[in-house]
């Protein structure tokens, strides 16, 4: 297989769909800035709903607050912090601290070894 060497010329032509001026600059468009087009929904609202900027309650630690103890025996209290199929939620979805999860986490492994929890859904 022999490779030849390929010669470009840009003689103010552009092998891209981008017009250029005649300078050789590229004109602005506004994903230049960081801002990029507005999609319009089938409402015609831009697609957010119009609301603007969305504000989220923060999340507290349930244990924290309420100086709840983590017991694995406890298996209501331990159901509310795993999935339907089973799954330990994580932190940024129950709101708990890092010291809270990961005696949540070990109580949890503890309730399915003894069979208080399930390791999989039913």
């Amino acid at each position: 297989m022999i490779i030849s060497p390929m010669i470009f010329h840009f003689s103010g032509v552009n092998m891209s769909d981008e017009k250029y001026t005649e300078n050789g600059e590229r004109p602005y468009r506004e994903r230049d800035r960081g801002l990029e087009p507005q999609m319009e929904g089938r409402d015609g609202d831009g697609g957010r709903g119009g609301k603007g900027k969305v504000f989220f309650k923060k999340k507290i630690c349930k244990f924290c607050i309420q100086k709840l103890k983590i017991d694995y025996k406890d298996a209501d209290t331990l159901r509310r912090f795993i999935t339907e199929r089973g799954k330990i939620l994580p932190r940024r979805i129950t709101g708990t601290c890092a010291k809270h999860q990961r005696a949540l986490a070990l109580a949890i492994k503890r309730a399915r070894i003894i069979a208080f929890l399930p390791f999989v859904a039913d």
